[in-house]
């Protein structure tokens, strides 16, 4: 996690410390929400181990997957945690997860003790809303099966390791119609 915040700004040893003092472990089992719609987002993860995603559920009940999150980024509902509104969104587990956690309480006392602190976190915020916004563009004017094979290629590994019926989701396809992708293009 350190070597990954240090891409987006400096941070001395001491800062550095305190960072991973207010850090906590927890383990989340797959299908189990870090976040939830209608709740107020109360933390901040950084994903070690596991896959997250974003979702929403329409009125009929069927899924909407926004993206997924994987290991060596962070996940948080930023809307919900940073203006104490309730969030829209779930944020699941897809896989049994590790990660370090920040209370609420303890994000705020890194923002006001580590110098730059909310502005490094503001840049991988920022980095990680332009990557997803990055994807989307190149996945959105594409045909089924282009979509697929761009998701491939931006995300490797993560295609055998999500459950298909959210891959189709993401990807704004059938399960049926992904199915038969996947067996012309493997």
């Amino acid at each position: 996690m350190i070597n990954y915040i240090l891409r987006f700004g400096s941070i001395t040893p001491q800062q550095i410390d305190l960072i991973k003092s207010k850090a906590e472990v927890i383990h989340l089992k797959k299908g189990t929400y870090f976040s939830e719609a209608n709740k107020l987002a109360k933390q901040v993860g950084f994903i070690t181990d596991g896959i997250i995603r974003v979702c929403y559920y329409g009125n009929k009940g069927e899924e909407y997957t926004r993206c997924f999150v994987l290991e060596n980024r962070f996940v948080v509902d930023s809307s919900s945690f940073f203006n104490d509104t309730p969030s829209s969104e779930y944020v699941e587990a897809v896989t049994d997860c590790t990660l370090l956690v920040f209370s609420k309480s303890a994000f705020s006392e890194l923002s006001n003790t580590v110098k730059n602190w909310s502005d490094v976190f503001t840049r991988i915020l920022t980095d990680a809303l332009m990557k997803k916004v990055q994807a989307s563009n190149t996945l959105l004017n594409q045909d089924a099966t282009t979509r697929y094979v761009k998701f491939l290629e931006l995300f490797p590994n993560v295609a055998n390791r999500v459950p298909l019926s959210m891959l189709a989701s993401y990807l704004g396809i059938t399960q049926s119609s992904l199915s038969r992708i996947r067996k012309n293009v493997s």
